[in-house]
């Protein structure tokens, strides 16, 4: 297992697990793919894994290499101890986290072995970051209150930050974190600290960003850095932003995502609404869901129309979403330029709206907030960057 361990009583976050393939190479496993552990079997959810080798990140911690046998005192009683097991619980967010704490008292006598107790994380001490990490002590800081703060908050303090302690924070957070970041930091900010990275971890927070993002981020840099980049990426990752890297930056094509919701005509309501209440899913790709013929990877098969999240809840979950279909909403092509698609948003209403192309394939989705991006003037995240301040605690993943 590795863990996040953060400041205070607070118990720690189970980031993922890591697994040894049958080729001895270790691959690291986020926790939300995780949906059933068993004594002998981890069950996971389908889909692809990253097969790249596990580099354990700065902010990281075995549970079995460095916090089994670590030197501990009860709190209440102040007695030494030694940790000797750990459980891990899930938390109604979908988390896990460490939460209980097998220790065994030392009695000073040679070879007498002490009492075992099961204890409560925060019943326990010395098991604090950087009494087991050796991470600085401003480090650890700043990863704990940004551990409870939204991305664009994060961003707004490491571009305050000076340039060492924001290489330092960045080389700390996880890749998916990281990703969330570095997509609301400015753009020189953006490139600044993919150059400070090394290649393998910049290709890696490169795929974990949304395709837009990093296609916007790669065509700012040299062609040999994007093409050097884009071949570390997994094929997988880089294959939607070459895609978006085809259209010019302000067309529907240049500012679309190439990850929309997207259902089959046989779907159920409550299919597709448990699709959109993924905690990883974008307010505004989640307004509303696109109903295709396979497949629903875009380009997609033949685009049927879209299904608006408020008529998803009104109807009841049983039913097909062929039936609630939205036919008549206009469309956007992808060399449609800004203009065009800022009219389209202000005319029909929307947060969200599909890119078709001539064969009537969906290719993508424009949401308002990547508008609002390019209508606001050059620089205006440096300018107008929100105040941080701690905000409700949020997904690890979500973005």
């Amino acid at each position: 297992m590795v863990a996040g361990l953060s400041i205070g009583r607070r118990p720690p976050r189970v980031l993922g697990l890591v697994v040894e393939l049958p080729t001895h190479r270790r691959i690291f496993v986020p926790m939300l793919r995780v949906t059933r552990i068993e004594p002998t079997a981890v069950t996971l959810a389908t889909g692809s894994v990253n097969l790249r080798r596990f580099h354990q990140r700065p902010n990281e911690l075995l549970v079995l290499g460095q916090l089994l046998g670590a030197r501990v005192a009860v709190e209440r009683t102040g007695a030494a101890a030694a940790l000797v097991d750990v459980a891990m619980e899930p938390t109604r967010t979908r988390d896990w986290q460490l939460t209980k704490l097998a220790v065994r008292e030392r009695t000073g006598r040679l070879g007498r072995r002490g009492p075992t107790r099961v204890l409560d994380w925060d019943e326990v001490t010395g098991l604090e970051f950087a009494e087991v990490t050796g991470r600085p002590q401003g480090v650890k800081q700043l990863l704990a209150m940004f551990d409870t703060m939204r991305a664009v908050d994060v961003a707004s303090t490491l571009h305050d930050l000076p340039p060492q302690r924001r290489y330092e924070v960045a080389l700390a957070l996880d890749d998916d974190r990281l990703a969330d970041v570095v997509e609301e930091l400015p753009e020189e900010d953006q490139k600044d600290l993919l150059q400070h990275l090394d290649e393998a971890r910049a290709a890696d927070v490169l795929g974990a960003m949304s395709p837009d993002d990093a296609a916007d981020l790669l065509a700012e840099l040299s062609e040999v850095d994007k093409d050097r980049l884009l071949d570390l990426m997994a094929p997988e990752e880089s294959a939607p932003v070459k895609r978006l890297l085809e259209y010019s930056s302000d067309t529907a094509g240049g500012l679309m995502t190439t990850e929309p919701v997207v259902v089959g005509p046989d779907a159920t309501i409550a299919e597709a609404l448990a699709v959109v209440r993924s905690p990883g899913l974008p307010v505004a790709l989640a307004s509303l869901v696109f109903v295709c013929r396979p497949p629903s990877a875009t380009p997609t098969g033949h685009y049927l129309g879209c299904v608006h999240i408020q008529r998803l809840l009104r109807e009841p979950p049983s039913t097909l979403v062929a039936g609630a279909l939205d036919t008549d909403l206009a469309s956007l092509s992808a060399d449609a330029p800004l203009t065009e698609v800022t009219r389209y948003f202000a005319a029909y209403n929307l947060v969200c709206g599909p890119v078709l192309d001539d064969e009537g394939h969906l290719i993508g989705a424009v949401t308002v907030d990547d508008v609002l991006d390019h209508l606001l003037p050059e620089g205006w995240r440096e300018s107008g960057l929100p105040e941080a301040e701690p905000a409700q605690p949020t997904n690890r993943e979500a973005r």
